[in-house]
C-alpha cells in the first residue's frame, strides 16, 4: 500500500489479526448462514456508513437471495479513536415497515451504535431487526448496548483495529485484512 509517513508508520507496527484470505473464508461462512436463514423474507440490508461499505459490498456478492440495500450513516468515534456520543447524519431512504431488515456495520464495540440503528428501524415499523458485524470484539457492552450480533464473520479480544472497513483516523479501511493497532499509535 503506498501511504504517508505517518500511516506507514502505524501499519508497520501494526499487527495482522485476520489476513485477507480468513475474512474472504468467514464472510462466506456469514453468506450460507444468511442465506439459510433470510433467504425468503425479501429483506432490506442497511449498511452503517462509513465502515459497514467494505464489509456488505464483500458479503452482497455472496447471498444467493432477493433482498434490496439501503444505508444509515451514524457514527459513536466523530474525528477521533475515542468512542463517543452518536452522530445521525442520514436515514434510510426507503419504507422499513414490515420488512426483515438486516443492520450491517463493520464492528461491534460498545454495542450503541448497532442499538440506536435497532431502535430506529423498529420505531419505523420493521418487522423484524438482524444485525451483521464483520468484527464483534470481546469485551464488556455499554449499558443497554447490543450484546451479541445476529450474524458475525469474526471475532477477536479488544484491541484497536483497521482495514476491510474500519478505519484508523478514516484512513486505512482498504488494507486487505485486518490489523492491530500498536499501544503507542492508538
Amino acid at each position: 500500500m503506498q501511504l504517508s509517513k505517518r500511516f506507514s508508520e502505524v501499519h508497520e507496527k501494526a499487527t495482522c489479526v485476520y489476513t485477507k484470505e480468513e475474512v474472504d473464508q468467514a464472510l462466506d461462512r456469514m453468506a450460507q448462514e444468511m442465506s439459510a436463514r433470510l433467504g425468503n423474507s425479501d429483506p432490506v440490508f442497511v449498511c452503517v456508513l462509513i465502515g459497514g461499505i467494505v464489509p456488505l459490498g464483500n458479503l452482497l456478492p455472496r447471498l444467493d437471495f432477493q433482498l434490496e440495500v439501503n444505508y444509515i450513516h451514524v457514527s459513536s468515534y466523530g474525528l477521533s479513536n475515542k468512542v463517543g456520543d452518536l452522530h445521525w447524519k442520514a436515514e434510510p431512504t426507503i419504507d422499513l415497515f414490515g420488512r426483515t431488515v438486516v443492520v450491517v456495520d463493520d464492528i461491534l464495540d460498545t454495542g450503541t451504535t448497532l442499538r440506536a440503528a435497532i431502535d430506529y428501524c423498529k420505531m419505523k415499523g420493521a418487522k423484524e431487526v438482524f444485525t451483521a458485524v464483520l468484527l464483534d470484539k470481546r469485551k464488556p457492552r455499554k449499558a443497554g448496548g447490543v450484546e451479541e450480533a445476529d450474524f458475525k464473520a469474526l471475532t477477536m479480544e479488544d484491541r484497536f483495529v483497521y482495514g476491510y472497513g474500519l478505519d484508523y483516523s478514516e484512513y486505512l479501511r482498504n488494507a486487505p485484512g485486518i490489523y492491530a493497532v500498536a499501544p503507542e499509535d492508538i
